[in-house]
């Protein structure tokens, strides 16, 4: 029987960078998947920055910006009657606004970019591969049995159709939406799957002359007859600038699924392109569904599931593969400290505690985004059922130079407007706040917004929150406040008066047996606030200290460094749960 310290089912965005984690902090694991390669379609591509700067912790950064299309490439979302058709309003992707730029800068040393599931998946699970993970492609997980120390699981070998266990301590389910460790364990799930249909075509051709003088990202095209997941629009996407797309196009999911010939295949991309002599190479079709269901609890004893097993809605907001990445960053360093005997087994009981509140809301979200698509229809004046000629003289009212036109123009400005919660939603990505027993301080919920809670990301020092970014000049270089943390081990942040952390650091680090590194910002530090923007955000006492947890996020802080040595103790017991 083989053993591993963790068995991984998937080998995703969620699979992958488990086990790139898991083998970057020097932990046995195994990935195994069912199919005999990785993704073959673009799927996920949005990459946020919060996994940028994930990326940029585990230092694969460079790869993917090597591969991805940058921020300025996403350019605009457009909505339009043809790709060579009518524009009828465009909406800055993210960071491209000039009204929200200054807002990602500040947020995030990292940007945003894009970059298909089909090539971030090699850059993941290749790495993960050097450092340690070992990955068996035509292995399908069967069951599994779990018992005081462990999980056996019963596995396929595929091409040989024979059947082995292996033996874990922990076993990790990221095995998308259909999974099946998620069903065998019965994790409670809300919501619904199957709400309305889609079919996407991946296809290639030079659409250069319509894309490089005006960069677009997602064009939403308004044409008669065009639908998709019911919304009434055809989607074309940019998979590769300018030479490789995407189309979804909806079908009814009462009905029997599509078969599309080549030939319907180009007709559909011709139409939604606006050029009936296009030369078009079609790379494949398929069928999804959109979904708004989601778990409200992750694990079950020695069993942690992830990613879409979890958390499965339509890809609006670009939440899916991001909240699947860091669904792995929260349990990763969980995982290998419990392993090592760092810290306790309950430890592993605030993963849930965690993640299971951000997989609801992302559902929520991405679902919400796709509501507000009606009102677009609203402003045409089109209703459900309505006809061809209906949208005809929907958009044709766009155009008239009357009351009427007027009002039905700000009517679609402000659809449009409201279309922001869908694609510069920054505070939906970097807004999670997390309230477990492995965050000291005040709960999350006491939280407090002066601007709108889903757009505007608010920094914040206090507990249970990512620790903000501010440029800091360290031993003569310039970097984030995130380059000081992270790399799976514990950081002890200090203001100038750092003395007595710096030895309650050196104890505790000895005593528990645990990475914790020690860091002082101020005049004659090891870091120094030159710009200013770290006191105004953390705006703490001379004495004051930040516990950050290897993933990122304020554990705890104290403003009083009386008996350092006893409490940074006390502390650290308590988060790692230790007896």
């Amino acid at each position: 029987m083989l053993e591993t310290d963790v068995l991984i089912v998937g080998s995703g965005p969620a699979g992958s960078s488990t086990g790139l984690m898991l083998s970057s902090y020097g932990v046995r694991n195994i990935i195994i998947t069912k199919y005999r390669w990785l993704a073959d379609t673009p799927r996920a591509h949005y990459v946020a920055q919060r996994t940028m700067e994930i990326m940029t912790d585990l230092g694969i950064d460079h790869e993917v910006k090597a591969k991805a299309a940058p921020k300025e490439v996403l350019g605009n979302v457009v909505f339009c009657t043809a790709i060579a058709g009518e524009e009828l309003g465009r909406i800055p992707y993210g960071g491209n606004s000039p009204e929200r730029a200054n807002d990602y800068l500040k947020a995030s040393p990292c940007e945003q970019s894009d970059l298909p599931q089909n090539l971030f998946e090699p850059i993941l699970l290749s790495n993960a591969a050097t450092r340690g993970s070992h990955v068996r492609f035509d292995t399908e997980y069967l069951s599994h049995t779990q018992d005081e120390d462990g999980v056996i699981v019963t596995v396929l070998d595929r091409p040989r159709n024979e059947h082995y266990q292996i033996r874990c301590k922990y076993l990790i389910g990221a095995d998308g939406a259909t999974s099946k460790v998620v069903k065998d364990l019965q994790l409670p799930m809300a919501g619904e799957m199957g709400k309305s249909g889609s079919i996407s075509i991946i296809f290639k051709a030079d659409l250069t002359r319509y894309m490089a003088h005006r960069p677009g990202y997602l064009w939403w095209v308004l044409q008669p007859g065009a639908e998709i997941g019911g919304l009434g629009l055809g989607l074309v996407r940019m998979v590769r600038p300018w030479n490789e797309w995407q189309i979804v196009w909806g079908y009814d999911i009462s009905k029997e699924p599509p078969q599309l010939t080549r030939e319907q295949a180009v007709d559909i991309c011709r139409q939604l392109i606006g050029d009936a002599e296009l030369d078009i190479e079609i790379t494949s079709t398929s069928l999804w569904t959109v979904n708004e269901m989601y778990a409200t609890e992750y694990s079950r004893g020695r069993v942690f599931c992830m990613g879409d097993a979890v958390h499965r809605h339509p890809p609006t907001n670009g939440l899916g593969s991001n909240t699947s990445i860091q669904d792995a960053y929260n349990i990763a360093w969980k995982l290998a400290m419990v392993i090592k005997g760092q810290a306790g087994q309950a430890l592993l009981d605030t993963y849930s505690q965690e993640r299971a509140p951000v997989g609801k809301r992302i559902v929520t979200r991405a679902n919400k985004s796709v509501q507000d698509f009606a009102a677009i229809f609203q402003a045409l004046g089109l209703s459900e059922g309505h006809s061809v000629e209906d949208m005809r003289q929907g958009i044709a009212s766009l155009r008239l130079p009357t009351a009427e036109g007027r009002a039905v123009r700000q009517k679609f400005q402000q659809a449009l407007d409201n279309k922001v919660y869908e694609f510069a939603a920054l505070g939906v990505e970097l807004n999670v706040h997390y309230s477990s027993d492995a965050i000291i301080g005040a709960p999350s919920s006491t939280v407090t917004y002066d601007k709108n809670e889903d757009l505007f990301y608010q920094p914040s020092c206090a507990p249970g929150n990512r620790l903000p970014h501010a440029w800091l000049n360290y031993k003569g270089t310039e970097v984030s406040t995130l380059s000081l943390v992270g790399k799976g081990q514990f950081t002890l942040l200090c203001a100038i008066d750092s003395s007595a952390w710096q030895q309650a650091a050196e104890i505790a680090r000895t005593e528990l047996r645990i990475p914790l590194s020690h860091v002082s910002i101020g005049p004659g530090c090891d870091a120094q606030d030159l710009y200013g923007a770290w006191t105004k955000l953390w705006n703490a006492a001379d004495t004051a200290c930040l516990l950050i947890r290897p993933d990122g996020y304020v554990a705890w802080a104290s403003d009083d460094d009386k008996v350092a040595n006893t409490r940074l103790l006390t502390v650290m017991r308590s988060l790692l749960c230790q007896a």
